[in-house]
């Protein structure tokens, strides 16, 4: 007999005249019949996979250059050993052929703004043929999208764009707020012509103020009329009180 030691992260599958035996042997130590027994011990850890960068075309004829990261964990290490020769090579392949179909069927904003969506369509296609090797898919990750030079001056061009036309938008819109109150100044000074007088006072004083110079304006004569019966109106209330 011969004595074997399977880590904690590890289960052991012994074949014996090259069958494999029902029994799984768990972590610590086993023993197997030497020159008859083989001992084959597999990882359950979850094994992470780097995706190599795969060219593609999106469905709107956008030339793009994907990577990602595949998640992975053996949940039955006989499938694992017994129906594929190397798991770790057949599971990139898989996921490499995976990830030009999504580019081939997605266009390039999908890419770049719903790649949540697209993590969860990557992870149904490699499930399927992983669930017969015995593996289990943890998740599926798309980790960087690379456009060509051209593309991204023509979306800098196009963001730029994009925040000119806003800003426009709010330059008008602030425009039309602003005429909204003029028209509402001009109907109001239009019912109370005082108004209008007091105004034009007030922006005479104003830049008198601010130019610090003498100013030669007409005076209406609207004005004088409206400041001698205001000072008649004070007289009168100033005698009545005596």
């Amino acid at each position: 007999m011969s004595a074997r030691v399977i880590k904690q992260f590890e289960q052991g599958l012994v074949f014996r005249f090259g069958k494999l035996q029902q029994a799984v042997r768990g972590p610590g130590l086993t023993m197997i019949v030497p020159g008859v027994d083989s001992l084959r011990k597999v990882n359950m850890q979850i094994v992470t996979l780097p995706v190599p960068a795969q060219d593609g075309i999106t469905r709107d004829n956008v030339t793009v250059r994907v990577d990602a990261v595949l998640y992975f964990q053996v949940s039955d290490p006989a499938k694992a050993v017994i129906n594929v020769e190397d798991y770790r090579f057949a599971m990139l392949q898989v996921a490499q052929t995976s990830l030009r179909s999504i580019i081939g069927k997605s266009e390039l904003d999908d890419l770049l703004s719903n790649r949540e969506h697209l993590n969860q369509g990557l992870e149904l296609m490699i499930d399927t043929p992983a669930l017969e090797w015995g593996i289990n898919i943890d998740r599926v990750e798309i980790k960087d999208v690379a456009l060509p030079e051209s593309m991204k001056r023509s979306m800098s061009r196009q963001a730029e764009a994009e925040r000119e036309r806003r800003a426009r938008v709010i330059t008008a819109d602030g425009e039309l707020q602003a005429s909204k109150k003029l028209s509402e100044a001009a109907a109001t000074m239009d019912q109370t012509p005082a108004a209008l007088q007091l105004r034009l006072l007030q922006t005479i004083v104003e830049v008198a103020a601010e130019k610090n110079s003498t100013l030669v304006l007409p005076f209406p004569v609207e004005l004088l009329r409206f400041l001698e019966k205001n000072t008649a109106i004070e007289n009168k209330r100033e005698d009545s009180s005596d």
